[in-house]
């Protein structure tokens, strides 16, 4: 269920919004990104993932997300969970006067590049690219919050 504007800038302004981030690795170890092109975090790179509906189950969200970000439903029974992260911006998808917080559920998936081949470009990436450990963690263009995602993964 989406909300009207208005009604969801009242949501964000006051509660956390909970979400499902995707870190996908592939056969080599390198890690999915995509380029955001709405706010919080624009013109980041960002692992793909979104937020849980009301009345959606985990399981249910899970699907629609990897169908609408990767271009293929998956179970969540195939994912490893990373665990809850709490993610703070200075703005929100409407604005810079409302502050967003996310309580985002990462979790693990191991896919092929070949699984892969028909990323989905819409409104909320303008492009995918796959990145090493090292190359994602130096790069100023990765947005803190996956990069934290990436330092889990390496302790």
């Amino acid at each position: 269920m989406f909300l009207e504007q208005k009604t969801f800038e009242t949501v964000i302004d006051s509660t956390p919004l909970v979400s499902i981030d995707l870190v996908v690795l592939n056969e080599n170890n390198e890690a999915l990104l995509g380029q955001r092109l709405n706010r919080p975090a624009e013109g980041f790179w960002f692992v793909p993932g979104g937020r849980i509906l009301k009345s959606e189950s985990l399981a249910n969200a899970f699907k629609r997300l990897t169908l609408n970000e990767l271009g293929i439903e998956l179970e969540l029974s195939i994912a490893e969970l990373l665990g809850p992260y709490d993610h703070f911006y200075d703005d929100c998808v409407f604005n810079d006067k409302i502050k967003t917080h996310y309580v985002a559920i990462a979790y693990v998936l191991k896919l092929t590049k070949q699984q892969l081949d028909a990323l989905p470009l819409n409104e909320q990436h303008a492009a995918y690219k796959w990145l090493s450990f090292d190359e994602l963690l130096k790069s100023p263009a990765v947005h803190k919050h996956t990069k934290w995602y990436f330092e889990a993964l390496i302790e």
